[in-house]
């Protein structure tokens, strides 16, 4: 094999993109694998890991890694690196004509050319907050997709959007519906009278899903962000969501979904929610609580409808001789409900979890994130997607993850998630059902079982099909589940018994 890797200084194209040119070049005759990427820490941290040696570079640098057969190789690559490159900067050049106006170069122009009441904000997050601010000051609402926005600025962005009479989503508000009209990641599910408050974007999507599958439509889903319920956001947007949507006509019930919340900011919240005059229900996690499939199941019993049998599509698994749990997550709310009901159902001093999003601060895994023991980790959190694409859309680290876990023997059962939706990978099943099939292929070549169980999130009406991906998965020897909380408890009834064993 030949590599080649070289730095561009003075490009930048956003890790969407660069994602697409990467499988572009990486498809290309005698191209073994191919990364483009912007040169950020995590982005090299990968690549050298893929055993490429990458010289110094900023993250304002492009780098360029092929691995191929011979020098030809490398030639077509970087001729299917250019191309792809001048595709998509011609997709972004306008032919307009003498005397046409030129488009907007800032979103308050936007906003001011178009007259809109909603903002959705995406660009990195150290940027995010001027275009944020810049919408609120115009009246408008925004939805602010971006994450690595610190907290300071978080409220004060609430704060002012609260001034104004308009709500900010997030930050790192991954899911929104708004009159039927799906923002970031979303579903597809049928209209109907009951509205969302979520401080969580896959715990919004898999409640969703639950509702549909419920035969239960939804009004309107508004994300506040997965930190607005922490001590120092205090609800803030939750506050002026709940409001909102019992101010609507078209909304009967509300449901709140969150992430574990500082229980302060949950009892204020619940005191506000009594005054309003709306039946408001709490799919809010925690120690104690009930997880999210039990809480749409109090919802539907609250609305007088049947609890349905949540599909399953399963295959014959039997329990490991030995090895622990090792979840990896795409979704930061569904692997945090993981290791509650995984921590519930283990019990006996065997349900502390690793995590790099730990339910406690002495749980948290080091920067290799490798630990002994059980081991859940999201994929998509803010420190792994400085510089990538959010794992819904590329998942290359935990398919990479995935590979690893199925050489360690201390690995007994492997839990994933997959979301789908708007605006995640239009076909992630096939990729995801050739890893489960190599992971498991793998170990057998060494002796070894290894069951694997998926949280499948969605509907029939997404892009990728609910049905046809789970049947790829469960085709590749994957028990697929559309609740998270019952995945998670089959995937733990498969683990030995004892410590020991």
């Amino acid at each position: 094999m030949t590599d080649h890797v070289e730095l561009r200084t003075g490009v930048y194209v956003d890790s969407v993109s660069l994602m697409q040119v990467s499988r572009t070049a990486a498809a290309a005759p005698g191209v073994d694998a191919a990364q483009v990427a912007m040169a950020t820490e995590l982005n090299l941290e990968v690549l050298r890991g893929m055993g490429f040696d990458v010289p110094a570079a900023s993250p304002n640098d492009l780098v360029v890694a092929l691995r191929a057969a011979d020098e030809t190789g490398v030639a077509t690559g970087r001729a299917a690196v250019d191309d792809a490159l001048a595709a998509l900067r011609s997709a972004g050049t306008s032919a307009g004509g003498f005397g046409d106006a030129p488009p907007p170069r800032t979103l308050g122009r936007a906003i001011d050319a178009v007259g809109a009441n909603l903002a959705l904000v995406s660009v990195p997050g150290r940027h995010a907050a001027v275009e944020a601010f810049d919408a609120i000051d115009r009246g408008v609402s925004v939805m602010l997709f971006s994450d690595n926005v610190d907290v300071d600025t978080e409220v004060l962005l609430k704060d002012a959007a609260a001034d104004r009479g308009v709500l900010v989503m997030g930050p790192d508000c991954g899911t929104a519906v708004v009159g039927g009209v799906a923002l970031g990641f979303a579903n597809v599910v049928s209209p109907g009278r009951v509205g969302l408050v979520a401080a969580s974007g896959t715990g919004a999507q898999q409640v969703m899903a639950l509702l549909d599958a419920a035969g239960v439509g939804v009004s309107h889903c508004l994300g506040v962000g997965g930190r607005d319920l922490s001590s120092r956001v205090a609800g803030r947007s939750t506050r002026q969501a709940l409001a909102a949507l019992a101010a609507d006509e078209g909304t009967d019930t509300i449901v709140v979904v969150s992430k574990p919340p500082a229980p302060e900011v949950l009892a204020d919240l619940e005191a506000y929610a009594a005054g309003l005059g709306t039946q408001v229900h709490w799919a809010t996690l925690g120690a104690g609580r009930p997880d999210l499939t039990t809480s749409v199941e109090n919802v539907l019993a609250a609305l007088g409808r049947s609890v349905p049998t949540w599909p399953v599509w399963d295959v014959p698994q039997q329990p490991v001789a030995r090895g622990s749990l090792r979840g990896l997550f795409c979704g930061g709310t569904l692997a945090d409900e993981a290791m509650l009901v995984a921590g519930e159902e283990l019990g006996d001093g065997r349900g502390d979890i690793r995590s790099n999003i730990p339910l406690r601060p002495e749980l948290a895994v080091g920067d290799d994130l490798r630990a002994d023991g059980h081991v859940v980790l999201d994929f998509g959190d803010d420190g792994l997607t400085r510089g990538r694409a959010h794992p819904m859309i590329d998942p290359s680290l935990r398919l990479e993850r995935i590979h690893t876990e199925a050489t360690d023997a201390g690995c007994g059962v492997l839990l994933l998630d997959l979301v789908l939706g708007h605006g995640a990978h239009p076909d992630p099943a096939e990729e995801l059902a050739e890893a489960v099939r190599s992971a498991r292929a793998s170990a057998a070549a060494s002796g070894r079982d290894l069951p694997v169980v998926v949280s499948l999130t969605g509907t029939d009406g997404d892009p990728q099909g609910l049905t046809r991906c789970a049947e790829a998965l469960r085709s590749a020897g994957a028990a697929v589940f559309l609740s998270n909380a019952a995945a998670t408890r089959r995937a733990v009834s498969l683990l030995p018994t004892t410590e020991e064993a």
